[in-house]
């Protein structure tokens, strides 16, 4: 494929540039920047805890020493596997800083998916949490494992919350001690012990794989992107560079999106740092939580999922609280209602805008403008410097027309190297140089991008082709629904139909009829849902993406 015309470009107002120049170095240093210009400043907020840069940078190189010591060689892999606290940045920075490869792990795993994971990516070492040692434990013989090192959230908690905490963590079933040995080690006692002084001999190479980040799995067994140093400095410098009001040092990130999660990594973690920022880190969302630390810390940028703003949006009490500090946020992870944007702008007075990426894509790519430009609700936006994308044909590869729905393709310096091990899977999605995504989409004449649905999504209900997110915009609208999911479920005569989840707003009310009546004068008859079931949650990932996989299963067993 040739490359293509970028009519998006006219749109990008001037501080935005069309092409920028990348730094030739890892990401390390980032971190070594912030440290040397502004060591005093704060960079992490955590529950009471403060770290400077100083502090930060310090307990990094004393655990990238204490990781040498133990064994670790370059290129070797390091399962981290711990929610948003001080040790996840730390230990992130310091196998990085020690020459390895990170390898992103949730800690709501289960033991099935952590023994794939480990074994797919031949991992060695692994960071965790205390209170997932039973799990590990099973695993780690089935594994190469050989040194995993843990640590609690209580050993970055300010006095008197670090003497409370095993309290707490007893009552919710989370006091587990570990059996230190040669193997099994603690986290702070191998980083107290070990060297402050900066590592000479890594040669790190731009080029070099940084991260396996393993994808959701929802074709499959999940499979490692590898990511590398430059693949992650590039979209942390487009970041920056879309985010062009972010004053250096002067930021605050609400760090609420996972950091195992490659969009948490890059567009909260690495680019406050890039930008010598704070972070200010809860280790789950917890909507009341969230809302007290937004009046309390003043965060001015927020990047989440759509299922955050909607918690927020929906919690009674977010009348009492001030969450005027935030100047933009940029939704990711799944589609974000109109109506939600609207909303959730007139609560904060900030700036709310729908991006696009994928794990593949380090992630970002697409993003509407958050200032000087046109922001197009329902559409995932402009690609970003550097970045080019199409619309192509399933059935012949080809370009398609403007407004016409294909695949959406991508190309640019923050694609993936690859999967890890797995060449023909590598050959089918890059082809040419061009990312195949999967997404169904289309482009208008202004050059905004805006998808339909994932190509294993999309519902073909009597030879109609019905793309779920446009039946759940519809149902978004209802003043009743709070969320809402649609999937495609077997019916003997279309073929399939569709299927509606439905969470009600608290207080609200509203029955199948009402909800019929009322898709039917939004939508085509073939596109209106048949079937709706009434929830009071639905199953997500961590980062809040709905698991339309989970409820296909749920439905699959109904049949057999």
């Amino acid at each position: 494929m040739e490359a293509v015309e970028k009519p998006w470009v006219s749109q990008y107002p001037p501080e935005i540039p069309t092409s920028i120049s990348y730094p030739d170095a890892t990401l390390v240093s980032f971190l070594e920047k912030a440290y040397r210009q502004n060591p005093d400043s704060i960079a992490i907020r955590f529950l009471g805890k403060t770290l400077t840069y100083q502090e930060l940078y310090e307990n990094t190189v004393q655990l990238a020493n204490g990781l040498r010591g133990l064994g670790l060689q370059a290129g070797d892999r390091v399962s981290i596997m711990l929610p948003n606290c001080p040790q996840a940045v730390i230990s992130y920075y310091a196998v990085l800083m020690a020459g390895g490869i990170v390898v992103q792990t949730n800690p709501l795993y289960t033991e099935r998916e952590l023994d794939h994971q480990l074994n797919d990516s031949e991992a060695t070492f692994m960071i965790t949490l205390d209170w997932i040692y039973p799990r590990v434990k099973k695993v780690m013989p089935s594994t190469q494992l050989k040194k995993v090192l843990f640590t609690s959230l209580k050993d970055y908690l300010p006095f008197p919350k670090n003497l409370l905490f095993p309290l707490v963590s007893k009552k919710n079933g989370m006091n587990t001690k570990v059996p230190y040995s040669d193997n099994v080690l603690s986290f702070m006692k191998v980083m107290e012990s070990a060297s402050t002084d900066p590592i000479e001999d890594v040669e790190a190479d731009p080029n070099d794989v940084a991260i396996l980040q393993y994808t959701g799995g929802t074709t499959g067994l999940a499979k490692g992107v590898m990511l590398t140093h430059r693949n992650l400095v590039v979209n942390v410098v487009q970041c920056s560079h879309w985010l062009y009001k972010g004053e250096y040092g002067k930021e605050r990130f609400l760090g609420i999106v996972p950091f195992f999660h490659v969009y948490g990594m890059t567009v909260v973690m690495n680019s406050a740092i890039y930008i010598g920022s704070t972070m200010i880190l809860l280790p789950k969302f917890d909507v009341k939580d969230a809302l007290k630390t937004i009046d309390k810390e003043r965060p001015t940028l927020f990047p989440g999922a759509p299922t955050m703003y909607i918690g927020l949006l929906n919690h009674p009490d977010i009348g009492k609280y001030d969450l005027s500090s935030i100047k933009a946020c940029i939704s990711g992870s799944a589609p974000l209602a109109v109506e939600v944007q609207q909303q959730f702008e007139k609560v904060t007075n900030g700036i709310l805008v729908e991006g696009y990426g994928l794990t593949e894509t380090s992630p970002v790519t697409h993003c509407n403008l958050v200032w000087g430009g046109d922001r197009v609700s329902g559409s995932i936006g402009i690609p970003w410097p550097d970045t080019e994308s199409k619309i192509v044909s399933l059935e012949t590869g080809e370009e398609v027309k403007l407004g016409q729905v294909g695949e959406v393709v991508i190309k640019g310096p923050q694609v993936m190297k690859g999967y890890w091990n797995r060449p023909e899977e590598t050959a089918e999605a890059l082809k040419d140089g061009w990312l195949y995504t999967g997404d169904m989409g289309y482009m208008d004449e202004k050059g905004y991008f805006y998808i339909v649905d994932r190509k294993k999504d999309m519902i073909i209900a009597g030879g109609f082709n019905i793309y779920p997110r446009e039946v759940e915009e519809v149902l978004y609208e209802h003043p009743a629904v709070m969320e809402c999911v649609v999937i495609g479920i077997p019916d003997p005569y279309r073929g399939e139909t569709v299927k509606a989840f439905i969470v009600k707003k608290e207080g609200a009310d509203v029955t199948e009829e009402e909800l019929d009546k009322y898709c039917r004068e939004k939508l085509a008859s073939f596109k209106v849902p048949r079937k709706y079931e009434f929830r009071t949650d639905l199953p997500k990932t961590l980062v809040g993406k709905v698991l339309r996989r989970a409820l296909r299963e749920e439905e699959n067993k109904k049949e057999n």
